[in-house]
């Protein structure tokens, strides 16, 4: 017969064994499920008409002729977790005739 030393020893083992097999199982499952990196962003895009005027630094819209403007590019990356990330790039330079033909 065996003392209760040698039982609580084979139950202990069997036990990490067992917690030790789960925990390999989860990180191999981890590892095949995880999706890919454009599942988990969306990105958000749109191009916005900048030009300035006497009465304000900023206007967006119409009534573009005769002035210069300015493209602007804006970006918002929206991860499923995590900080969201803006960008912009500006595109100076553009000008339309006061009259058309």
């Amino acid at each position: 017969m065996h003392s209760f030393g040698y039982r609580a020893n084979a139950v202990v083992t069997f036990a990490v064994t067992i917690l030790a097999v789960m925990c390999a199982m989860a990180s191999l499952s981890d590892n095949f499920n995880s999706p890919s990196p454009t599942a988990d962003v969306k990105v958000f895009v749109f191009v916005a008409v900048e030009y300035k005027t006497p009465q304000n630094g900023l206007n967006q819209g119409n009534n573009l002729r005769g002035k210069d403007y300015n493209f602007t590019l804006h970006w918002h990356i929206m991860p499923k977790t995590g900080k969201t990330f803006a960008d912009k790039i500006v595109m100076t330079g553009y000008s339309l005739p006061e009259n058309y033909k």
